[in-house]
């Protein structure tokens, strides 16, 4: 039913705003949802507060719009006790993404090349994107190839595990490259497909 549609969205509404409740609410007339989320009807104002004041509870007003507006019944400081708590738990459970910067020199030897892979791939391990920067000096501008040739080889080792998120630009005396971890599922994929190939090449 709309009105059963409408209760929901709206009690999820009434945790990031304070709605008028008991004498706050101004209404002649109110549809009335119970405690356990039952429709009792319409009901004038002092007949639906003087209901949740027979059960301790409060009166809520979560559809201020409708005709007439709906009301229910509820404990509204636990409501908003429980909401908060809720809402400090989704908190710690975001994972903040950071973007951290591995700066490569046009002319880098293999074994630096080797050893800022690796911290770029411990910091895409722990969920953070990776900039990556090549940085010309003097001469070296005028050869940009060299610069990309790194960002695509990395580009290319970093394949089962990271994407290109931006592609490889100029600025200023620097060349960027902007890399995020795979999605989890795609990571799988990928593992799946290294690993099916490996059989074959034993088979």
């Amino acid at each position: 039913m709309q009105l059963d549609r409408l209760f929901y969205l709206e009690v999820s509404a009434i945790a990031a705003q304070e709605s008028r409740i008991n004498g706050e609410i101004r209404a002649p007339k109110v549809r009335l949802i119970g405690v356990d989320g039952s429709q009792l009807g319409i009901y004038g104002n002092a007949d639906a507060q003087r209901i949740a004041e027979d059960q301790n509870l409060d009166l809520v007003e979560i559809a201020p719009n409708a005709e007439p507006p709906v009301c229910r019944i509820m404990d509204y400081g636990k409501f908003k006790y429980d909401q908060a708590v809720k809402a400090k738990k989704a908190r710690k459970k975001q994972t903040k993404i950071e973007v951290k910067e591995m700066k490569f020199r046009p002319k880098i030897d293999v074994g630096d090349y080797e050893t800022k892979k690796g911290h770029v791939l411990r910091f895409l391990n722990k969920g953070n994107k990776v900039k990556i920067t090549i940085m010309f000096r003097g001469r070296e501008m005028a050869h940009p190839e060299q610069g990309l040739s790194i960002l695509e080889r990395l580009a290319d080792d970093l394949k089962d595990l990271a994407v290109v998120e931006s592609q490889p630009k100029m600025e200023g005396r620097n060349m960027h490259m902007l890399v995020a971890p795979l999605p989890k599922d795609a990571k799988k994929k990928s593992e799946s497909t290294d690993t099916d190939k490996g059989e074959k090449d034993n088979a």
